[in-house]
């Protein structure tokens, strides 16, 4: 009899043992459930264009997950677009200290060090833009083909002078390497350059250039189509649009370039003006995309270009509220109003 009950002891034992596991397996699985909700929250958040909602979800994701890089780099984009820019550096270098290869994670650090670099004093800037440099070089060198990283590290060349670590005679080199690796990148880094330099004749040719030599980034389209907005460039507009949708048909920023290249044509004015409302409703508001503000504006230019005065007025007073800063809005809300 004790002998049976010391088996059943030793088993019941063992049965103890084995619900400890499996409680202790289901509390790692709600765990990581628990993270991944966190996580995904902030990704939605950020993706609605919620960045405050976003840190918040991404601090509780990263306090259950402190090696998670990617969190990280998702909160320094988030602080970016909230011009927290201190927060920004904090979370992109905990992002490189998580993994000191990634590529990616060097040149966000680089771009908010260079945010912070264009907000700061003439004493501190300096310093920073150093940083900045330092941090487009290593992307690069960890990841010759992260074609963002350096055309982050060629404008700086160009565009800043010697003494933070710019210069042209340093970006030449960089510029060289993209001929073989991509035409149309290697285009686009020569029309950047000159662009930085104020030689706009020179941009343009090369920016018409990357255009055709089939680009796949549709960051590099849609830059030149920022370009091509500055310039009224109508031709260029309907271009860039139809090769930005072809590249990344779910991005809706083919969307403005093409209505604001039918405008300036003054063709098509019902669509133009269909394809800036579809805009409004689906693009993001975030850094790389034409602001709504300006969205609006040209709104209000096209029904003025329809002498629909009212309706223009009340376009550019949109404008307004989301940017009250935006002076041509400003300008052309008095122009309506006083005619």
């Amino acid at each position: 009899m004790w002998r049976r009950w010391g088996m059943g002891i030793r088993r019941r034992a063992k049965w103890w043992a084995l619900l400890a596991v499996l409680l202790a397996g289901t509390a790692n699985i709600l765990a990581t459930v628990k993270q991944s909700d966190a996580w995904e929250a902030g990704r939605r958040a950020y993706e609605s264009s919620d960045y405050a909602k976003a840190v918040l979800e991404l601090q509780t994701a990263a306090a259950k997950e402190p090696q998670n890089g990617e969190i990280q780099l998702l909160l320094t984009k988030s602080y970016l677009e909230l011009q927290e820019r201190d927060a920004a550096i904090n979370s992109a270098e905990k992002a490189v200290a998580i993994d000191p290869r990634s590529s990616v994670y060097h040149e966000w650090l680089g771009r908010a060090y260079g945010e912070k670099a264009d907000h700061s004093s003439m004493f501190s800037a300096p310093g920073l833009a150093r940083k900045t440099h330092r941090e487009f070089e290593m992307a690069v060198q960890l990841d010759e083909k992260n074609f963002a990283a350096r055309q982050a590290l060629i404008e700086f060349d160009c565009a800043a002078p010697g003494m933070v670590g710019g210069g042209e005679e340093k970006a030449k080199p960089e510029i060289e390497k993209l001929q073989s690796m991509d035409a149309s990148e290697w285009h686009y880094a020569l029309g950047n350059c000159r662009r930085q330099k104020k030689d706009f004749a020179d941009a343009e040719v090369e920016f018409k250039l990357a255009l055709e030599s089939h680009p796949k980034s549709a960051e590099l389209i849609y830059d030149i189509g920022d370009y091509a907005v500055k310039r009224s460039q109508a031709e260029r507009l309907l271009e860039v649009a139809e090769l930005g949708t072809k590249s990344a048909p779910s991005d809706p920023r083919g969307l403005f370039y093409r209505a604001v290249g039918l405008i300036l044509k003054s063709e098509k004015r019902e669509e133009a003006e269909w394809l800036l409302r579809e805009y409004l409703q689906k693009a993001p508001k975030r850094s790389g995309y034409p602001r709504h503000a300006l969205a609006l504006e040209w709104l209000g230019r096209l029904f003025e270009s329809r002498g629909e005065k009212e309706t223009a007025a009340k376009e550019y007073q949109a404008a307004l509220q989301l940017d009250p800063k935006d002076k041509s809005a400003r300008e052309s809300l008095k122009r309506v109003e006083k005619n």
